[in-house]
C-alpha cells in the first residue's frame, strides 16, 4: 500500500471533523494515503479541525479538507473539481455523515413531532449522499482501480430507539444503497460495504436524548466488556483495504466487540 509521494492515492473522508472519520483518516494517512476531508464545522470547533490534519500531515499525508455542506450538489462539485485538477484517484471513500433530526414522529403537540423537511434532510444527508458522490466519483473516472468505499450504518437501522426514528430510516436506507451500488459496481472492480459500529462515545451519538443510558446499557451487554471506539472502526476499515479483500462487497460488516449478537 505505502507509494511514491507523487503516486500516493487518496482517501475521500465525508464527516472528517470528528469520530468515525477523524481516526479512519488518521490511519489511512499511516498506510500511505492522502487525505481529502468534507466537513461542515462553526468556527468554535475549528480548532479540532486543525489539529486533525495537523495529525494526518504529521503521518506524511498530504490533505486537502472543504468545510461545507457535503448534501450540496455544488459544493459535492467543487471538492471534485478540486481533486480532479490535481489528478487524485481516490483509492477509499468513507461516507460517515452524521446531520439529522432527532424528532418523534407522534407527539402530543403536532410542533414537536417530525415533518416533512426535516425528514427528507435527514435522508438526504445521511442516506441518499452516498449514491450522488459515488454517482460523480465514478462519472469523473476518479475512483482508483479496486476503490473501496464504506458507509457508516448502526444497529439502529433495524432497532426503535426514541426520537430515532428518522435517522433509524436513513440508516436502513444507507443499507440498501450500499447493496444497489455494490451491485453495479462489481464490474468495475469498485466495491461498496457498510460498517456496522458498536455504540461508541462520539458527538453525534452525544445528541441523542438519553444517550448516556444508551451508553451504559451498551457497555453492560457487550461480551468484550467494554464500548466500541472510533479507533475500532479506523483499524478495521484499514484492514479492509488491502487487495485480498476485492471479492468483498455488499455486505454489512459488524465491528463491535460482540454487541450486536449479545443484544
Amino acid at each position: 500500500m505505502q507509494q511514491q509521494t507523487g503516486d500516493k492515492q487518496w482517501a475521500l473522508i465525508l464527516g472528517a471533523s470528528s469520530g468515525f472519520g477523524a481516526k479512519t483518516a488518521q490511519e489511512l494517512a499511516r498506510m500511505g494515503m492522502n487525505v481529502a476531508g468534507v466537513h461542515f464545522d462553526r468556527r468554535q470547533t475549528m480548532p479540532l479541525v486543525d489539529q486533525i490534519k495537523a495529525d494526518i500531515e504529521a503521518e506524511g499525508a498530504e490533505t486537502l479538507f472543504f468545510n461545507v455542506n457535503a448534501a450540496d450538489p455544488e459544493k459535492r462539485a467543487e471538492v471534485l473539481d478540486t481533486l480532479q485538477q490535481r489528478g487524485a484517484k481516490v483509492r477509499v471513500m468513507l461516507h460517515s455523515l452524521a446531520f439529522g433530526t432527532l424528532k418523534p414522529y407522534i407527539a402530543h403537540d403536532v410542533s414537536d413531532a417530525i415533518n416533512k423537511p426535516q425528514m427528507d434532510m435527514t435522508l438526504d444527508v445521511m442516506a441518499h449522499s452516498l449514491v450522488y458522490w459515488t454517482q460523480d466519483l465514478v462519472a469523473r473516472s476518479l475512483m482508483a482501480e479496486h476503490g473501496r468505499i464504506y458507509a457508516m450504518t448502526s444497529s439502529g437501522g433495524t432497532r426503535v430507539v426514541a426520537n430515532y426514528g428518522a435517522v433509524s430510516a436513513a440508516k436502513a436506507a444507507l443499507e440498501s444503497h450500499v447493496r444497489q451500488l455494490a451491485y453495479e459496481l462489481i464490474q468495475s472492480n469498485i466495491t461498496v460495504n457498510a460498517i456496522r459500529a458498536g455504540v461508541t462515545d462520539t458527538p453525534a451519538l452525544r445528541k441523542i436524548p438519553g444517550s448516556d443510558r444508551l451508553l451504559e446499557q451498551a457497555q453492560e451487554r457487550n461480551p468484550g466488556g467494554r464500548l466500541t471506539t472510533p479507533e475500532d472502526i479506523a483499524r478495521a476499515i484499514a484492514a479492509l483495504c488491502v487487495p485480498g479483500t476485492a471479492w468483498m462487497t455488499g455486505n454489512v460488516i459488524g465491528v463491535d466487540g460482540g454487541e450486536d449478537i449479545a443484544g
